[in-house]
């Protein structure tokens, strides 16, 4: 007769407890994920200061005191503002173009890197490996800017977020997991270099486009700092950057009613996660399959 599961159970009891404490694990690290998203939610649709943890999307209305669910006043004055329509133009153009150019980069660099018979591939590997260590700093990359003519220029912003070596080394990583069998069958046939890496490489690489592709596109959304530094213009700032401008407790321009800053600032973090929250449904089946799995085993 087959053995019941049990967590005393002497011949599982080493696997359950460890299945146990795993799962209460996760269960946990998930909601120390979640629970804030859900009080960023609540404390967005509560026009008033929120002390201590606070999941629920209600308040008290300062003029009649009562209780008031899911105030939406903080989005109808964000999205009611014809002043972030432009930004939010900046936002998913600088976006686009950071993904395709740090793809582009990442892309070409690892198939480099993968070319174990050419001179200087592990020295140039090396180097790569180096800049993650070292960098030149702020100052001496603001004079490479200016010497180059791209302050003020929104390709300051899509240069630097779209070099990013930590994802180039991902991307060699799935690439050495390629079968080298496929690439000397492609040589045979007679494909050229560019050839393999547009009809082989590419086509087997959808898990870590998507996902390599999310991280570039995630840190192009939401960056901040670069405008800062090299952006002067008031009509190049991005999203993130003239969401900062609401962050004032200014009276609403239609009802009169004054915004809690506390509101204000929860209820912009939300909507500048809300497009990544549709994005991602559609990537997730190649988070799935993994960066790591190639088409055949070898």
């Amino acid at each position: 007769m087959k053995k019941k599961f049990s967590l005393f159970n002497p011949q599982y009891a080493a696997r359950s407890w460890f299945v146990l404490f795993n799962s209460l694990f996760f269960i946990a690290l998930m909601a120390i994920m979640i629970v804030p998203i859900f009080k960023i939610f609540a404390d967005s649709m509560v026009n008033q200061t929120v002390y201590g943890l606070n999941l629920l999307p209600r308040g008290i209305d300062p003029e009649t005191n009562e209780v008031v669910w899911f105030n939406t006043i903080a989005y109808k004055r964000i999205i009611s503002d014809p002043a972030l329509y432009h930004p939010f133009l900046i936002s998913i153009y600088t976006t686009l173009m950071t993904t395709f150019l740090g793809l582009l980069i990442s892309t070409l660099g690892a198939y480099v890197l993968i070319q174990r018979d050419m001179p200087g591939v592990k020295l140039f590997g090396y180097l790569l490996l180096f800049t993650m260590i070292f960098n030149g700093g702020l100052i001496p990359t603001f004079l490479v800017m200016k010497k180059v003519g791209l302050l003020d220029s929104l390709w300051a912003v899509i240069f630097p977020t779209s070099m990013n070596v930590y994802n180039l080394v991902l991307m060699r990583s799935f690439f050495e997991g390629i079968p080298t069998s496929l690439f000397e069958a492609a040589e045979i046939d007679g494909c050229t270099p560019m050839g393999i890496f547009i009809k082989i490489v590419l086509p087997l690489s959808k898990a870590a486009l998507a996902s390599i592709g999310l991280f570039f596109a995630v840190a192009a959304w939401s960056e901040y700092f670069h405008y800062v530094i090299y952006i002067k213009s008031a009509d190049k700032y991005n999203f993130q950057y003239k969401l900062r401008d609401l962050f004032q407790d200014k009276q609403d321009a239609s009802g009169g009613t004054a915004i809690n800053v506390n509101t204000l600032k929860s209820a912009a973090v939300i909507v500048s996660i809300v497009p990544f929250m549709f994005i991602y449904p559609f990537c997730q089946k190649y988070f799935m399959t993994g960066v790591t799995m190639g088409a055949v085993k070898e």
